[in-house]
Formats: structure tokens, C-alpha cells, sequence
């Protein structure tokens, strides 16, 4: 099946409850579709280095920022194919590039050390395999998933809505094979709207998010990850050294 590789959009991040979610559903109905894929449990593997230099920078909020992820929309079997993303964000536009490939492939080019040949030959597969190779100590460090319902513009427009909810992460079983669990990132009765575009936001959506008083947020999943898990141990075992 056909995918698109390559984005260049603005990501607009909104924290809600679901009574907001509930009012925002209300005035998408006549502009907005559910897609094909309906609801989607997503998987992630956030990659970074020894001391986690990708996420310490990104939570430190630089004009440029990147990362790299595996995911999938499954709990996958050797020969499913999953994606390989390469993030940036620069002065507030979001730039990914992805390539797919089966899950074996992946896992067999990592064990033989990422130094050969990216196993596709493309542009993006070879950007991948420099991104491993810069990054020199670069290693998956978190899994995290999450419940995702995302929405079509009806205009034809490349405005997309995405609404995701249990978020979870750890840092134990870092495979698109297992089965989801983890440490929750956000309240069980909240949940996380994206706002996807190339362009600006449509008057009905400026409304509703007016009316509801729901503001832009620099949530970073990974980042929040980051923070209470990793950081959150450091501190502890700095108390128990301490006394």
C-alpha cells in the first residue's frame, strides 16, 4: 500500500478534557471525517544517545530540534513492516521523512551494527543510516503508545485532527512485538488534540477553540517521558545516595 514519505506541515499541540474534546468533535462534524484506519493503537520507539542528548535538547525548546522513532499501527510479527521517521522541527515547521520496511529487516540492520547499508536504497533510507552513524551511542530508550483517532479535512485541504489518549510509556520491552503497558503521561480524563496543516486554521476551528479556552502547548510526549521517568529516577537515587 502506498504511503506518504515525506511531510512539511505545522504541528499545533491542544491539552483538553473530554468534555472540551466532546465540543471540538461537535464543530468538526460538518468540515471533518473520521479516515480509513478509524481508531489506532499506535507503537513508538524513541532512539537516543548514551546520555540522552536528542530529548535534552528538545525539551530545552532550540529553534532546531530532531529525533528518530520506530513506529507501527499493530503489535507486529517479524515480517510486518513498520516505520522509520526521521523528525526535525525548525522556526515552528514540522519536516519527517519515513521510510517503511519489514520489522526483520530493521532489527537485522541494527544487530549487524549500522555502519552497512541501510537496507533500502533511497534517499531517506540513506539519511537514516547517516542519522545512526552521527549519533554514534544511538539506541532505542523509550517505548510509547497511545490511542489515536485522527480526521480528515472534507474541502479536500490537507488539514488533518488527530486526538490521542492513553499515553503511556516505559523503559522495559522496547519491541513493536509485545504488548502495551507503561507509566500513564497524562490524566485518564484528559485528552491530546494535534492539529496538522500546511496552511492556517479554519475560522470554525479559531471558534470552537475560542469558545472552549483551549491554548497551545509545548507537550512533547517523549519530553514528558523524559522527564518523569528519567529524570524523576536520577533524583531519587540522588536522595537515597544523599541520606
Amino acid at each position: 500500500m502506498a504511503y506518504q514519505a515525506v511531510f512539511k506541515r505545522y504541528e499545533m499541540k491542544y491539552m483538553m478534557t473530554r468534555k472540551q474534546q466532546k465540543a471540538v468533535l461537535e464543530a468538526m462534524l460538518p468540515h471533518m471525517c473520521l479516515d480509513n484506519f478509524g481508531h489506532t493503537q499506535i507503537r513508538n520507539i524513541y532512539f537516543d544517545t548514551d546520555n540522552y542528548r536528542l530529548v535534552r535538547r528538545s525539551v530545552e525548546k532550540p529553534s532546531y530540534k530532531e529525533k528518530l522513532r520506530i513506529r507501527s499501527y499493530q503489535k507486529v510479527e517479524a515480517q510486518d513492516k513498520v516505520f522509520v521517521e526521521l523528525k526535525k522541527k525548525y522556526d515552528d515547521v514540522v519536516y519527517k521523512r519515513r521510510e517503511a520496511l519489514p520489522y526483520i529487516d530493521l532489527t537485522t540492520w541494527m544487530e549487524k551494527g549500522t555502519e552497512t547499508p541501510f537496507p533500502i536504497d533511497t534517499q531517506i533510507g540513506r539519511e537514516i543510516a547517516y542519522f545512526f552513524s552521527y549519533y554514534q551511542t544511538i539506541k532505542p530508550k523509550v517505548f510509547l503508545s497511545y490511542e489515536r483517532e485522527a480526521f480528515y479535512a472534507l474541502d479536500g485541504s490537507d488539514f488533518r485532527v488527530t486526538f490521542d489518549e492513553n499515553i503511556l510509556a516505559r523503559q522495559e520491552e522496547l519491541s513493536l512485538s509485545t504488548e502495551i503497558w507503561g507509566e500513564r503521561l497524562i490524566d485518564q480524563d484528559c485528552v491530546l488534540m494535534e492539529i496538522k496543516t500546511s496552511g492556517g486554521i479554519p475560522l470554525w476551528m479559531t471558534k470552537v477553540l475560542t469558545q472552549e479556552r483551549l491554548y497551545k502547548t509545548s507537550f512533547s510526549k517523549y519530553g514528558t517521558a523524559y522527564e518523569n521517568m528519567i529524570c524523576g529516577a536520577e533524583k531519587e537515587n540522588r536522595k537515597i545516595f544523599i541520606a
